[in-house]
């Protein structure tokens, strides 16, 4: 019997890719994750059986017990080691329970490469949900943190990638895997706690008015979360802003930032604001989380740039400028800032949900504290939009 078991693996292992994906409202569903960009060659070992398609098709290009080898982009496909591959994009299969190497990165499911108009290869991991949040909740939070913690975590992690699925459908894929997504490592990056936060609340997931929605979340809010329509165009109970006293343990709750004023100048000169030396950075308003509403910069000769805080923070980056809740100042040609809270601070503070199961709060808790009106489902009982 184990014998039929393996040979129907195999076979369903070696079906065309079409069959891949799981259907939508089920936690197996399929994830493209894009790990690699802009790369002109990338390094592939495969363990076992494995075989490479033309991607779309059931033709197969290359197969083989083992690969390891050089892959970059020619002309008409592709070249593995010394054999070319016609085609515009590959999909990349192993048998059941063996992984996809790229470049030293471990990979669950299959894998797509691509060439892009100016010849260099896009990596597209397609992963089931699940296994693709294994490899993401590592990077969010510590795995160290009490449970409670990181299923809530996990649970927010699940939501807010079904989001992005929907909004990304027709792009080439679902998320990214680094910060303007969710930072995503592969098998590389999974640990016992973090894993068992996933498998633990598996298919959970964060509704309003019965459906998804964005579960923005952050590592430090210092002591207000933000409005989300502060910063985006979108305006739900769950994401308005809620008072955070658990997060004053991190080591982001204060902060201090030197910036010589030369370099903001610069700064903003390429990016086509016309000022000359300044000599004044001054904080015209705040909202009601006591972030930076608009600041006013002036120069030696008068004129003047006013920005929000949200284009000042992404024009000077978002890891010198860790949040927009900051006072400032000027000493010896040096813009000071003195701020709270690091990331944009809307949804889930990831150091105030620390905080709140240290106390003793469990997951449901924290989730419905930081996304107010929200309520926790299953996969399974969303709309069939997803």
């Amino acid at each position: 019997m184990k014998t039929v078991v393996k040979v129907v693996l195999i076979l369903i292992l070696f079906l065309p890719q079409g069959l891949i994906l799981a259907q939508e409202n089920a936690p197996d569903r399929v994830m493209r994750v894009m790990v690699i960009d802009d790369k002109p060659s990338v390094y592939l070992m495969l363990d076992d059986k494995y075989r490479i398609y033309a991607s779309g098709t059931d033709h197969v290009l290359m197969k083989g017990p083992e690969l390891k080898t050089r892959l970059k982009a020619e002309k008409d496909g592709f070249r593995i080691g010394s054999k070319d591959l016609k085609a515009s994009n590959i999909m990349i299969r192993v048998a059941p329970n063996y992984d996809i190497y790229i470049d030293g990165r471990r990979f669950r499911g299959d894998v797509e490469i691509s060439k892009k108009d100016n010849g260099n290869l896009m990596v597209i991991n397609y992963v089931s949900l699940e296994d693709y949040l294994l490899g993401v909740l590592y990077h969010e939070v510590s795995h160290r943190w009490p449970m409670e913690c990181l299923r809530a975590q996990a649970i927010a992690a699940r939501t807010f990638a079904l989001y992005q699925a929907r909004m990304n459908k027709m792009q080439p894929y679902d998320l990214r895997s680094d910060v303007y997504s969710q930072v995503y490592g592969g098998k590389n990056s999974e640990k016992w706690s973090t894993n068992l936060a996933v498998t633990s609340t598996r298919g959970k997931v964060l509704v309003f008015k019965a459906d998804i929605f964005p579960a923005y979340f952050h590592a430090t809010c210092g002591g207000y979360t933000e409005d989300a329509s502060s910063l985006w165009k979108i305006d739900i109970q769950p994401l308005r802003g809620v008072r955070c006293d658990f997060c004053k343990d991190s080591k982001h709750y204060w902060w201090i930032k030197a910036i010589p004023l030369d370099d903001v100048g610069e700064i903003l000169r390429q990016n086509g604001y016309k000022i000359g030396t300044i000599r004044t950075v001054n904080v015209l308003s705040k909202n009601v989380s006591g972030r930076v509403d608009k600041l006013e910069i002036k120069d030696g000769e008068g004129v003047t740039v006013v920005l929000t805080g949200k284009i000042f923070r992404s024009l000077l980056g978002p890891n010198v400028v860790r949040s927009t809740m900051f006072d400032t100042s000027v000493r010896a040609d040096k813009l000071v800032l003195n701020g709270r809270g690091w990331g944009h601070g809307v949804g889930l503070c990831q150091w105030g949900a620390y905080g709140m199961a240290r106390d003793g709060r469990k997951a449901d808790q924290i989730l419905k504290y930081y996304y107010p009106g929200a309520e926790i489902t299953t996969i399974d009982k969303l709309p069939a939009k997803l």
